[in-house]
């Protein structure tokens, strides 16, 4: 039992992925100068990752997307499926590209930042990811919006509404329907005059229910369901 005196801290147990030793050299100084955060391996292809995350077993990667021989997106997608490694995955890249993105977040990353990021954002980003929540900035958020709303990523009309939706409550559909048009909990609090701890606990409930990883796979969920589209927030497109 922990008392209200006790600390419990838990290490972040870092893996580094990138072709390049120089970069990898100077997120293991910006990263290591954190307390609190371990970087415990290095990879400088996807192949090598996978191998790497068996081995040190991170909590969170931090993923290259171009690499030899595996490329990070693909690096994503195997260690998100195996059950045997449990970490997180941060897309780090020097490509603002939303084809990159999109795949990222599809395969099944929970964070997206650019190289050229600030020490303090980079090492709030692998806290954040870390804790098992999702980190994409308004900007990214955006783009992966309107990405999936072009009519080309979206499910033709009718869609049969998937069998686990019964699952939620009407409050938690209203929040799912909110957050899946890029409101943060603070937002979303405000519009259904909620505590910001109540939509918490709402979101939580919904990722659970929906066996949804975090905040961005809702998004994506949302959008391929046909449960919000461009104009609407009920999966009704708004009148012209």
């Amino acid at each position: 039992m922990i008392t209200s005196d006790q600390t419990v801290e838990r290490t972040i147990r870092v893996l580094l992925v990138d072709d390049q030793e120089l970069v990898r050299s100077g997120f293991r100084s910006i990263l290591e100068s954190e307390e609190g955060i371990e970087v415990v391996g290095e990879a400088d292809t996807g192949a090598a990752a996978l191998e790497e995350a068996w081995k040190c077993r991170p909590n969170v990667v931090c993923m290259d997307v171009q690499m030899p021989d595996m490329d990070g997106l693909e690096a994503t997608r195997l260690l998100v499926s195996d059950e045997h490694v449990e970490a997180s995955i941060l897309i780090l890249t020097t490509f603002k590209r939303n084809d990159y993105l999109f795949e990222a977040i599809r395969v099944g990353a929970s964070g997206f930042l650019l190289k050229n990021t600030s020490a303090e954002e980079l090492i709030k980003a692998v806290q954040v990811v870390a804790r098992g929540d999702a980190l994409l900035d308004a900007e990214v958020t955006r783009s992966v919006l309107q990405r999936l709303a072009t009519p080309s990523n979206r499910p033709p009309r009718p869609a049969p509404e998937p069998r686990e939706m019964a699952e939620l409550t009407a409050r938690e559909r209203e929040v799912l329907t909110l957050l899946a048009q890029g409101l943060s909990n603070a937002e979303i609090a405000g519009l259904l005059f909620l505590g910001e701890a109540t939509v918490k606990s709402h979101v939580s409930k919904v990722l659970m229910k929906l066996a949804l990883r975090d905040r961005i796979q809702a998004v994506v969920y949302a959008y391929e369901h046909g449960l919000v589209v461009p104009g609407g927030t009920d999966g009704t497109p708004a009148p012209n």
